[in-house]
């Protein structure tokens, strides 16, 4: 399977799938605590139709583990310089999760990178009083059982809704996780000083994306609000309620029915 180096201390591992002459490619992006594995359920259909690359962000999965700098500005800067380093010029980027952070900060600060966005439950948007808990929460990722305390945030990802298969899926990777990845990622997400997941920094980060964007919910307060800040008018906002943050793992086929319901549209 592929690597690329991306920066001096930092390489890549993705996946290359589907047809090659398709343009744009589409870009899939996992996130927090797991790795692009995620994107199982659904790479043989969409590589139907299109060329699908599936990355490992640094500190995740196969590739690279930094001493510092996991964080999602960071990922999207190692985005930019591994289309680069496969000469394409613009991609469909999707992301899951802080995977929507950080294809959201493709799309703002390489706008030339991104054709279109689809964003699954990303981690934006939160109020003040989640907000309130991060601290907290980031204490028990520096603490002494760091995994522990990365499960116990993960069980807010999944409801009644959510197989066993997937629960079991998530805790094992998250378990693998190197811990000052989850805590660097986590409060480089919601609590740093250029952090966009907790509003009002999220309104004002996002409001600056230009592209097509598709966003799907598991809330719909929060889908409510996502869908005022969206400049383009082919953007789509869904909430698939009943669903967990794992929404399209739990739903792969309505997943793939919609994005390329959506592309086509374009």
């Amino acid at each position: 399977m592929p690597y690329a180096q991306v920066g001096p201390d930092v390489r890549l591992f993705y996946t290359d799938d589907g047809d090659a002459m398709s343009a744009p490619p589409l870009l899939l992006v996992h996130g927090w605590g797991t790795d692009s594995h995620q994107w199982s359920w659904h790479i043989d259909a969409l590589a139907e139709r299109h060329r699908v690359i599936a990355v490992d962000l640094r500190g995740h999965g196969y590739s690279s583990v930094p001493e510092t700098g996991n964080t999602p500005r960071a990922m999207a800067a190692d985005l930019d310089a591994l289309l680069g380093r496969l000469g394409i010029p613009q991609v469909v980027a999707v992301g899951h999760s802080m995977g929507g952070q950080v294809v959201s900060i493709l799309a703002v600060e390489h706008p030339e990178r991104v054709r279109a966005l689809v964003t699954l439950d990303p981690g934006y948007g939160m109020s003040a009083e989640i907000a309130a808990g991060f601290p907290r929460m980031i204490a028990g990722l520096r603490g002494e059982r760091p995994h522990e305390a990365a499960e116990g945030i993960d069980e807010w990802c999944t409801n009644a809704a959510t197989p066993a298969l997937i629960r079991r899926w998530h805790k094992r990777r998250l378990y693998g996780m190197p811990p000052h990845v989850l805590a660097e990622a986590f409060e480089a997400m919601f609590v740093t000083g250029d952090a966009i997941g907790v509003r009002p920094a999220s309104d004002d980060y996002l409001a600056r994306r230009r592209c097509p964007v598709l966003s799907i919910w598991a809330d719909q307060g929060r889908a409510q609000w996502e869908s005022g800040l969206l400049k383009d008018p082919a953007s789509a906002v869904l909430c698939w309620e009943g669903a967990s943050h794992r929404l399209h793992e739990e739903r792969p086929e309505d997943f793939v029915t919609a994005v390329e319901g959506w592309l086509h549209r374009l």
